[in-house]
């Protein structure tokens, strides 16, 4: 890679990647451990490791980490620490997360500590955990979020809710760690047909068959329509892994890289939308989302 391409030459630097095993975390291990990096793959099963393994160069390492186990965080903090060495970490790239997609008022609140546990507590213990491995590596920290976290969605608010506290973790996170030259860099992909969506349908159904029959009656018509279209969106998206893992290899080899990439048209849009218009105007474009069909 030239000098002159202000980009870092991967060079066998040892990158730690969370939420692995499928979607845009296993596209991602993949595509960094072709280009060069030393990928420690986080995956939460040992048979995912091993697909992974097999299915990558000799440049990834499969590691054993559920981001809400504190036990199992520090076990794969230690691991990699053992393996790098006084050479560290160049980069952690928090993708790891769930979605949990129903009406609020039907969310219980197990489900939503679990969609906050996992994508937001989790992802600052795992920070937390390798910090010393980036600061002995001269490293960045890549957090990996979502267009939900620009315009909250109706029948998203929980994923959204986590989406948003992510990217303020990832705002506070670089103006902390500015002082000690530590870039924190977001990547905001747009709607990727992954395993993440195919989950979606299965949630939601369940957190409304709980909810009260009266509660249920106000959502029957609204929140499957809104599951159907937004899977249909998702499949028919032109932004695949594949993007968002070139873009995340470029936040993390980028020798200036931005605070925020966003990676298809509804990143960019939503940003859009969030910057310029009123709330009363992004109400009024999601209002068809709630009403019922007639």
């Amino acid at each position: 890679m030239p000098k002159s391409s202000g980009l870092t030459p991967p060079a066998g630097r040892a990158v730690v990647i969370t939420g692995a095993s499928s979607g845009l975390g296993e596209a991602c291990a993949l595509h960094l451990s072709r280009v060069g990096f030393h990928v420690f793959a986080g995956v939460r099963r040992s048979e995912d490791g091993e697909r992974l393994r097999v299915a990558a160069t000799g440049r990834l390492t499969p590691v054993i980490i559920d981001v809400t186990d504190e036990k199992s965080v520090q076990a794969a903090v230690h691991h990699v620490t053992v393996s790098t060495g006084e050479a560290g970490l160049w980069g952690l790239v928090n993708n790891a997360g769930i979605a949990v997609t129903a009406p609020l008022e039907c969310v219980p609140s197990e489900l939503m500590r679990r969609q906050l546990d996992t994508n937001v507590t989790g992802q600052l213990l795992v920070i937390q955990g390798f910090l010393p491995l980036l600061r002995a590596g001269a490293g960045r920290i890549v957090n990996v979020t979502s267009a939900v976290g620009n315009v909250a969605i109706p029948y998203l608010g929980a994923y959204a809710a986590a989406q948003f506290a992510k990217e303020a973790l990832s705002d506070a996170l670089r103006r902390e760690l500015a002082p000690q030259r530590i870039p924190v860099v977001v990547v905001q992909p747009s709607r990727v047909a992954t395993p993440l969506w195919d989950k979606m349908p299965d949630v939601g159904s369940r957190a409304l068959e709980r909810a009260p029959e009266p509660v249920q009656d106000l959502y029957r018509s609204t929140f499957p329509r809104f599951m159907e279209t937004n899977e249909t969106h998702a499949r028919a998206s032109r932004t695949t892994p594949d993007d968002v893992a070139r873009v995340v290899f470029r936040a993390l080899v980028a020798k200036r890289p931005s605070t925020r990439y966003g990676v298809g048209r509804d990143a960019t849009g939503s940003r859009v939308l969030a910057r310029l218009l009123p709330d009363r105007a992004v109400d009024r474009i999601l209002k068809a989302i709630v009403t019922p069909a007639r």
